[in-house]
């Protein structure tokens, strides 16, 4: 199918692309300084910008003093708004500029909205600073000191207040507000109360001139108040061209999405230039859907406000610009990696170590297959006994070969017991699984090569029965191995099987960043003589080794069965922590996979796990994730034994994020993903 389909456009899947523009400063010249506007209007035009927003004062330049009080520049002022709202309309986008507005016998330091061939509204400056550098009050009056809630400029009388929300009637979810400079930096800026009347992309026009450190003052108010308010927030400060009589300008612009950051913009640049990033206004509803604090803050805080309608433009056509990781639970940054690592490792041992004090253990009895799980699991323990001040001798790690059990899980599980001394036992489960499977008369008993779902069940339910007894034996409880990646698929044996344990440190852990876990240990200085073998246990293709060998060589893969993990993580995030519509998580993962040689891979992936799926594979392998976990799987999360939370995916623990009936459909998702998502 043609890539014109509407599935392929940002657009369709609630996002809105904006771009906080950084243009060249010619100071007390509107003539000049409309010209740099519209260059950079039309720019955003070309590039499918639905929202673009200038610096403060863009139109007259922030420090030019005294100059703001001549009536030649302020009439001038006017005028090139006029021209700038058809250039808006021109190019399809809504432009918000600075500029000093006249109402009545006042001065106001304004951001004026544009769209449609028109003015649509005038925002005032709420909070003047006048103090240090500044020294707004001799010039500007405040916001609150309006007569009247219109202003007229170019014959048109316009809405004219602080927290006006514009709201697209053609794109739900494109609500806007515009607040300016030192509103930022009050204690209750305008844009949070904004926010709570409802629009979701916050902007600021700034001057903001630089000294040393400001810069990071604020990105720091970004990121927080985009996280605070549940929203996008859109920073654009004066650049290059200001008057430098006193102050010096950086041009600092940055996008922010729910502390994200999506674009920052060059600072010191010499050329006007834009900063784009698409927003997803559809994931900021759902997330404040589901934040009850922000409702019921709305609710008493919140105050009345204009809602100004517009029309939006067509939207960009194709391409997602915005970072968009392909592990959702494990970053591309490094330094943010090993902070993951860090702290998840530590989530895991702390978890571990409050139930052991809490039980009075000293022992604990986990199975070691020389699979990732139970190497994560492992590796945990031992740190929690270490910093209990307890003998790793205490963790009883056992081997339960089974039918298919080869001899490189096997060697790696019993290389992996010594090298991190721990007590290891290994109990064949061959002969009383083949005393159960004659008991209950099954067709392999008699020599026949039926390998059926209750061939696997019996090897997995034994290897926990002997696990459970072992504790019962050795006064221990059993440590769970089984991760969220396995619950959200519901991809283990269910009750007496590895679905259960008396505590699982991985049950809130994916599988895609257990491997970054297990890869951030076996780099460790202290890894010692346990580095070797986690690396090989990294190496080993991912099975539950219950299926003997086939004819053609291949042991029994997992991911052949459920789909790879990297996508099924991905899928599982975006359900789970935002609630989105298949077609969208479908888009996403395109957007994210589709290309393996664009865009950032975690530091240390293989180059063999480097590797693209094209949506035809998404779309399969989603449905049947969709399938798994709304209809098949949630009676098992619905018994889940204690264990930590872990990521900002959430957990499915039936007593943490995710509650779920065990009943349900998976129609309603796979009729959307149907009906939304070409098959190529």
């Amino acid at each position: 199918m043609a890539k014109t389909h509407p599935f392929h456009s940002p657009r369709t899947h609630g996002f809105v692309r904006v771009a906080a523009a950084t243009p060249v400063v010619h100071t007390a010249d509107p003539a000049a300084n409309a010209d740099e506007h519209i260059a950079l209007i039309k720019q955003a035009g070309a590039q499918g910008v639905d929202l673009i927003v200038f610096p403060e004062l863009s139109l007259s330049g922030y420090a030019i003093d005294d100059l703001l009080m001549q009536d030649a520049l302020l009439a001038e002022v006017e005028r090139q708004i006029a021209v700038l709202a058809e250039a808006a309309e021109d190019a399809g986008v809504i432009a918000v500029v600075g500029a000093p507005v006249r109402n009545g016998d006042a001065l106001y330091n304004c951001a004026v909205v544009l769209g449609s061939g028109a003015v649509l509204g005038v925002v005032p400056k709420t909070y003047l600073p006048n103090y240090r550098e500044y020294y707004e009050k001799r010039w500007f009056a405040p916001a609150a000191s309006r007569s009247e809630d219109t202003v007229v400029l170019n014959g048109e009388s316009v809405d004219f207040a602080p927290g006006l929300i514009f709201e697209a009637v053609d794109r739900p979810g494109f609500v806007f507000a515009a607040e300016i400079c030192e509103d930022f930096w009050a204690p209750q800026p305008p844009s949070t109360r904004a926010a709570l009347a409802g629009a979701r992309i916050l902007l600021n026009l700034s001057a903001s001139n630089i000294v040393i450190g400001k810069a990071d003052e604020r990105a720091v108010l970004c990121a927080s108040q985009s996280v605070r308010t549940l929203s996008a927030y859109v920073f654009t400060a004066s650049g290059w061209g200001e008057s430098t009589t006193d102050l010096a300008w950086d041009g600092q612009a940055m996008i922010h999405e729910l502390g994200a950051k999506l674009a920052e913009g060059e600072r010191f640049a010499l050329e006007s230039h834009l900063t784009v990033a698409d927003i997803d206004v559809d994931r900021i509803g759902l997330d404040r859907l589901r934040n009850g604090t922000f409702a019921d803050c709305a609710r008493l805080e919140g105050e009345p406000a204009t809602v100004v309608p517009f029309e939006a433009g067509p939207g960009p056509v194709e391409g997602l610009l915005r970072p968009l990781d392909r592990f959702p639970f494990v970053p591309d940054d490094p330094a943010r990696l090993d902070q993951d690592c860090y702290e998840a490792f530590n989530i895991q041992v702390q978890g571990l170590m409050r139930r052991m004090k809490a039980t009075n253990a000293e022992r604990i009895v986990i199975g070691v297959s020389g699979g990732l799980d139970s190497t994560q699991a492992l590796l945990v323990a031992c740190r929690a006994f270490d910093r209990l001040g307890l003998p790793r001798t205490g963790i009883l790690g056992y081997t339960l070969p089974g039918f298919a059990t080869s001899e490189g899980t096997k060697s790696n599980a019993w290389s992996l017991i010594k090298a991190l001394g721990v007590t290891g036992a290994e109990i064949d489960i061959r002969p009383t699984a083949t005393t159960m499977l004659e008991a209950i008369g099954h067709p392999f008993a008699k020599g026949q090569p039926v390998h059926d779902i209750t061939f696997e069940n019996v090897q997995a339910g034994l290897r926990t029965d002997y696990l459970f007894r072992l504790a019962n034996q050795n006064g221990a409880f059993v440590l769970g191995t089984g991760d969220l990646s396995e619950l959200a698929l519901g991809w283990a044996t269910y009750g007496v099987g590895d679905h259960m344990s008396h505590y699982n440190v991985n049950g809130g852990v994916a599988k895609t960043l257990i491997r970054h876990l297990i890869r951030w240990v076996a780099n460790k200085e202290h890894a010692g003589e346990a580095a070797a073998v986690l690396h090989a246990v990294l190496d080993t293709p991912i099975s539950p080794e219950l299926v003997p060998v086939g004819a053609d060589g291949k042991i029994q893969s997992t991911e052949a069965t459920v789909g790879p993990y990297a996508l099924n993580d991905f899928f599982l995030f975006y359900v789970t922590r935002f609630g989105l519509k298949p077609s969208k998580v479908a888009y996403l993962a395109h957007q994210a996979w589709k290309d393996a040689a664009t865009g950032d891979w975690p530091v240390n992936t293989p180059e063999d796990e480097r590797v693209a799926y094209d949506l035809a594979t998404i779309r399969e392998w989603l449905r049947k994730f969709l399938l798994r976990f709304f209809q098949t799987s949630q009676f098992k999360r619905s018994a889940l034994p204690n264990g930590p939370k872990v990521v900002t995916g959430g957990s499915l623990s039936p007593r943490g994020d995710w509650r779920a009936p065990s009943d349900a459909t998976a129609r309603v998702w796979l009729d959307e993903l149907d009906a939304n998502v070409p098959e190529a």
